[in-house]
């Protein structure tokens, strides 16, 4: 068998508890020692990575610029990610989790070195969300989603509707602060991992 392809054993362990605890606790330090500190530690900064801080590659999904932010990103994971790890279980799906958050920072990394951004904060779970949302979509096309709580979506619709949105703000600028391209490598590492990983295309699930 195909190493990467090599199963864990399945278990539901509510792994996603864990982590919307955990961003929760960040979110309290930032209140308890200042927003300031935590991001300047924790959010992941060209410049800061190139002086050593590359743990911020996994730490900067934790980090939060407000409780709109927070409640939204954690929002999704707790509807869409229990239904993942359900599916997945909690090893696989904690592996999903960090590995495209991780590269679709690694990407916005690489980018912002590129363009010259190196002062960038890139902060949030937003990158591993969208993710998360593939996933979800690959898993349940027929799902029914209502937007707003009004708009009833398939899945796969939704997850094509954010990323058109998002194709479109990252180049009309709508929306500056938001870190769309991290958000679209979460759907393009994600695309991968499932080709990888299951050996399964996104595109043919998603259209089923």
């Amino acid at each position: 068998m195909n190493y990467l392809r090599k199963p864990f054993r399945y278990r539901n362990d509510g792994a996603v508890y864990w982590l919307v605890g955990m961003n929760v606790l960040v979110f309290l330090a930032e209140w308890l020692f200042g927003s300031r500190a935590i991001f300047s530690y924790f959010s992941m900064i060209p410049a800061a990575v190139l002086r050593g801080r590359v743990w911020t590659f996994i730490t900067y999904m934790f980090v939060h610029g407000g409780l709109s932010h927070l409640f939204f990103n954690m929002f999704a994971l707790f509807i869409f990610g229990t239904q993942i790890e359900r599916q997945m279980g909690s090893r696989e799906f904690l592996l999903f989790y960090f590995v495209t958050g991780i590269l679709a920072g690694a990407f916005s990394f690489v980018v912002y070195m590129l363009t010259g951004a190196y002062w960038v904060a890139l902060m949030g779970a937003s990158g591993a969300i969208f993710a998360v949302q593939l996933a979800y979509a690959v898993f349940f096309p027929n799902s029914v989603i209502y937007v707003w709580g009004i708009l009833p979506l398939r899945a796969p619709v939704m997850v094509l509707g954010f990323t058109a949105l998002e194709l479109f703000s990252m180049f009309t600028r709508t929306s500056s602060d938001v870190a769309h391209l991290t958000h679209l490598a979460g759907f393009g590492v994600a695309w991968l991992y499932f080709l990888i990983r299951f050996g399964m295309n996104p595109w043919r699930e998603m259209r089923r």
